[in-house]
C-alpha cells in the first residue's frame, strides 16, 4: 500500500518539557536541543514562550532551525482588548518564527474560573487571535486545553472551542489531554466526534500527558483516530509524569506495520538509526544517566539476561526482538549473570573481542566464578566493565598498573570555631606504581567521595591518563537487613570520549565495595586507553 499520509511530529521539550521540576534550559541550551530536533527530522519545534522571560525573547530574536518550522506559544488575546492592541499577542507575532501555538480554553469550567469571562468571550478571543496570527502569514495553531475533560464536562462547548479556531484559520487545532487521565478509547471515541462535528483530521493534533502511562497509547490511538500531528517531548520530559515520549512514538510510527504502511514521517531511515544518539545526547546535555529502560533507545531495551531466551536470541534474534536494534541505531546485548550458560559467555566474550574455546577450562572457571560472585551479591548484568575486568583476568592478562598497599577512611563529627556540627571525612590511600610507594590524602564532602579524591590524587605516570575521568552516578544497594548488611555499590563513569561504563563492588562494608568499584573503574579506564578493552562500552 502506497503511503499517502502525512503524520507531523510535534516537539515542546523546549516548552512544555521545562515543565520538569529540576529543568531549566538556558539560550544555549535550547539553541542546542533546537538543533538537534532539527537534525532528526522534527516538523515543528516548539521553542518557549516569546514576551514572557528574557530566555525565551533571547531565542527567538533569531531563527534557530533550517528544516524544522520554529513554533512561539502563548495566549490567545485578553478578553476586552483587540488582538491589535494585545501586547502579548504581539510578542508571538513579531518573534523570529515560522508558526505560533494559542493555547486556548475548551473546558468551561476553566474560562469561568481561570479567566472569569463569559463562554461567548473565551469564544471571541479564540477567533480574533487566529485570525490576527494568521493575516501576519505565520501558520497559526491552537492548543485546546483540557479538551477531553472539557468534552467529558460539556461536549457542545468543547467543540464549539475547537471549531472557531479551525473557522477563523487554525492550520492545526491540538486536542490535549492536560491532565493525562483520558483513556485510550476515550480518545478515539472523541476525535471520532470532533471529525464528524466538522474538523478533518488532516487538521487536527494530540497533545497527551503520561499520568497514566498512557501519553504514547493515547496519541497512537489518536493517529488511527485520523490526527495527523502528534505532540511529544524528548525522552517524554515535563510536568509531573511528562508528555508522551517523542522518540518511541516516532519509533513506532515509522517501524509497525500498521502504522509505516500507511503514514509517513520526516524522518527517512538513516535518521530513525540515530534516535539512540538523540536520546543519550539528550540526556547527556540535562547532566543525567539515560533511563537504561526507555523502549527502543534505553540500553537494556534489546538486553537479554535469561539462560533460554538468551540462547534462542543468538539463534535468531527474531525470537525475542520487536524490531532490529540497529534500526534506531542501539545493539544487542546478552548480559551475562547466574542465570546464563555456556552461549550466553562465548557471545558476550566475543562482542569484547576474548576468544576462548567451548571446551576450555577456563571458561567453565569463568562461570563458576560469576556464579559464586552473583551469589554473593554482585551483578555483571549491570557492571559490563568489572565482568570485562574478570574475564580478562581468568583468559587473557590486565597489565600491572599500580598495588593498592592499604587506605583509610576517617570521618570526625565535630563543633566549629562557631559552635556549629560539622561532619569532616578524611581518607588516606597508599599505592605502590612501579616499585616507588605513593601516598594521598584528601578530604571529601562524605567517605566515599574523600576515598574517590584520594585514589585519584596521585597516579604518577598514569596521572594524566585518567584526568577526563569523571563518575557520573553513584547507587548502593543493601541486600539484606541490619547494620551488618551487605552492600554493593554500582558506579558509572564516563571519559571526554563520550563513552559509559559500569563497575561494582560487593561488601560488609560501604566503603570497601565503593572501593572496588572505583579502582575497576580506574583500571578499566588504563585499559580502555590501550585498546585492551572497552569495546563494548563504546557501542
Amino acid at each position: 500500500m502506497e503511503k499517502c499520509e502525512r503524520i507531523y511530529l510535534f516537539d515542546t521539550t523546549l516548552r512544555d518539557g521545562q515543565q520538569t521540576p529540576g529543568i531549566d534550559f538556558s539560550v544555549e541550551d535550547k539553541i542546542a536541543i533546537a538543533n538537534l530536533l532539527d537534525q532528526a527530522g522534527i516538523d515543528y519545534v516548539e521553542g518557549g514562550y516569546p514576551g514572557a522571560n528574557p530566555t525565551d525573547n533571547a531565542f527567538f530574536a533569531e531563527k534557530r532551525t533550517e528544516s524544522a518550522r520554529m513554533t512561539a506559544f502563548g495566549m490567545t488575546k485578553r478578553a476586552g482588548v483587540s488582538a491589535s492592541n494585545d501586547p502579548g499577542l504581539a510578542a508571538l507575532i513579531g518573534s523570529q518564527s515560522d508558526a505560533v501555538c494559542l493555547v486556548a480554553k475548551s473546558w468551561d469550567y476553566h474560562v469561568s474560573v481561570a479567566l472569569g469571562i463569559s463562554n461567548e468571550e473565551n469564544l471571541t478571543c479564540i477567533s480574533e487571535s487566529v485570525a490576527a496570527v494568521a493575516a501576519s502569514g505565520k501558520e497559526a495553531m491552537v492548543d485546546c486545553e483540557h479538551f477531553f475533560d472539557g468534552y467529558k464536562a460539556n461536549r457542545d462547548y468543547a467543540l464549539a472551542c475547537a471549531k472557531a479556531a479551525y473557522d477563523a484559520g487554525a492550520r492545526w487545532v491540538v486536542l490535549c489531554d492536560t491532565n493525562g487521565g483520558t483513556q485510550p478509547d476515550e480518545v478515539a471515541e472523541i476525535i471520532a466526534d470532533v471529525i464528524a462535528a466538522g474538523i478533518p483530521g488532516a487538521c487536527l493534533g494530540i497533545h497527551a500527558h503520561n499520568d497514566t502511562g498512557q501519553a504514547v497509547a493515547n496519541s497512537l490511538a489518536a493517529v488511527r483516530a485520523g490526527v495527523r500531528q502528534v505532540q511529544g517531548t524528548l525522552n517524554g520530559i515535563g510536568e509531573r509524569c511528562g508528555n508522551a515520549n517523542i522518540i518511541t512514538l516516532a519509533a513506532t510510527l515509522a517501524l509497525k506495520e500498521r502504522y509505516s504502511e500507511r503514514y509517513a514521517l520526516g524522518l527517512d531511515e538513516a535518521r530513525l538509526a540515530e534516535l539512540s544518539a538523540l536520546s543519550h545526547g539528550f540526556d547527556e546535555l540535562l547532566n543525567r544517566a539515560p533511563d537504561p529502560q526507555l523502549p527502543y533507545v534505553g540500553a537494556s531495551a534489546f538486553a537479554t539476561k535469561a539462560g533460554i531466551h538468551a540462547s534462542a536470541l543468538l539463534k535468531d534474534p527474531r525470537t525475542y526482538e520487536h524490531v532490529a536494534p540497529e534500526k534506531v541505531g542501539n545493539t544487542r546485548k546478552v548480559m551475562v549473570s547466574d542465570q546464563g550458560g555456556k552461549s550466553n559467555f562465548i557471545n558476550e566474550l566475543n562482542r569484547r573481542g576474548i576468544t576462548v574455546a567451548k571446551d576450555d577450562p577456563r571458561l567453565d572457571k569463568l562461570i563458576a566464578i560469576v556464579k559464586e560472585r552473583e551469589s554473593m551479591g554482585y551483578a555483571y548484568e549491570g557492571a559490563d566493565a568489572s565482568f570485562e575486568l574478570l574475564a580478562l583476568r581468568e583468559l587473557g592478562s590486565v597489565p600491572h598498573f599500580f598495588h593498592v598497599d592499604s587506605f583509610r577512611v576517617m570521618v570526625e563529627r565535630r563543633y566549629d570555631s562557631h559552635g556549629r556540627i560539622k561532619t569532616v571525612s578524611e581518607a588516606v590511600v597508599k599505592l605502590e606504581i612501579d616499585g616507588r610507594p605513593v601516598m594521598s590524602v584528601s578530604e571529601g564532602d562524605g567517605p566515599v567521595n574523600a576515598l574517590d579524591k584520594a585514589f585519584r590524587k596521585d597516579l604518577g605516570k598514569f596521572q594524566s591518563e585518567i584526568a577526563d575521568l569523571k563518575l557520573a552516578d553513584y547507587k548502593v544497594r543493601i541486600l539484606n537487613g541490619g547494620t551488618e548488611a551487605i552492600t554493593r555499590v554500582l558506579i558509572e563513569s564516563i571519559d571526554d570520549d563520550g563513552v559509559r561504563w559500569w563497575t561494582v563492588g560487593v561488601s560488609e562494608n560501604i566503603i570497601d565495595a565503593s572501593f572496588q568499584a572505583l579502582m575497576d573503574s580506574i583500571i578499566f579506564k588504563l585499559m580502555k586507553n590501550r585498546r585492551l578493552a572497552g569495546r563494548v562500552a563504546a557501542e
